[in-house]
């Protein structure tokens, strides 16, 4: 299926993807997989640089956290496909190296790798572990929204077959396969909670140290649980033989953690907030009684004026 010709019937006949994996620069191949990802990172850190003084991060920090982040959050995303594929590797040990211009990359692997890159960032400028973790965690998004685009190129990571007007056909010679383009439905879904997790960080702002992440594990674990239902068994991996997806277990406890940590946490900030501050105020006096007291003034001034017209005429 790598060579196949991409469509969408939604689009029309004129919409056909059949360009290699890879473009050829001086002998070289160099896989549009490569390409995306390396997007995805880079918008992710531009995201991160305007923003990161919402978390009170500086440009330093942030840059720290990137040229730290992306090799181990590779190291780790690589890593993290080798063992829930060792089976393969095992017997084949250099494609662990040379395997990953063609994808092998696990997003909890970069989850993991990147969390590392700034506990290590936090301990070495002083800075409070959380910040970086919130800062970062739109990027992520970022990151994940380009990069699905690689496994479209790649023609992998698609769905079950299926007869929905917006399905992928992957046409092999004569042969045309319908099936969820699922990398599309992953996009669509992490780039709504980009929105949303943008809008919530500048109209609303965390309510204690954390939050974002939280919100980002659960958003995503949330989508990546029920995408995982429509996934093609060739590209699941499995718990041992039971028949479910390991992907689909991970993705739900993301989600339930994220739920009970942000409850726990929320409750907690309701307990620890200070009351607020009531101030009393004197009773304001109706205008009836201003009114009513005007008189009661004047004439005390005419009673006050007529003993001194009195005892001048007797002056007189």
């Amino acid at each position: 299926m790598h060579n196949a010709t991409i469509t969408f019937p939604v689009l029309g006949d004129w919409f056909a993807v059949d360009t290699p994996r890879y473009v050829d620069i001086f002998g070289f191949h160099i896989y549009f997989y490569a390409l995306f990802i390396a997007l995805g990172v880079l918008l992710g850190a531009v995201y991160m640089l305007r923003n990161g003084k919402d978390y009170g991060l500086t440009t330093d920090n942030i840059l720290d956290a990137i040229l730290l982040g992306i090799p181990l959050g590779v190291i780790f995303s690589r890593l993290w496909h080798v063992v829930f594929h060792f089976g393969y590797y095992r017997g084949n040990p250099i494609a662990i190296i040379t395997g990953l211009r063609d994808g092998g990359l696990a997003i909890y692997g970069v989850i993991v790798g990147v969390a590392l890159a700034a506990w290590i960032c936090s301990r070495w400028r002083r800075i409070p572990f959380w910040s970086i973790v919130d800062g970062v965690s739109i990027s992520l998004l970022i990151g994940q929204v380009v990069g699905r685009w690689g496994n479209f190129m790649n023609r992998e990571l698609y769905g079950v077959p299926t007869e929905l007007p917006w399905r992928m056909g992957l046409t092999v010679g004569e042969t045309t396969t319908y099936v969820h383009p699922i990398f599309l439905y992953e996009s669509l879904w992490n780039t709504l909670g980009i929105v949303l997790l943008h809008l919530y960080a500048k109209k609303v702002g965390r309510k204690y140290p954390g939050q974002m992440f939280v919100f980002y594990l659960g958003w995503y674990g949330f989508g990546r649980a029920w995408i995982e239902t429509l996934r093609a068994p060739h590209w699941t991996t499995y718990i041992f033989d039971t028949g479910i997806s390991a992907n689909m277990v991970l993705a739900m406890c993301a989600f339930l953690i994220a739920v009970a940590v942000n409850h726990i946490m929320t409750k907690r900030v309701k307990q620890t907030a200070p009351p607020a501050e009531t101030t009393e105020e004197m009773p304001k006096e109706s205008p009836k009684e201003e009114i009513q007291e005007e008189p009661q003034e004047e004439s005390k001034e005419e009673t006050s004026e007529e003993p001194e017209q009195e005892s001048a005429e007797e002056e007189e």
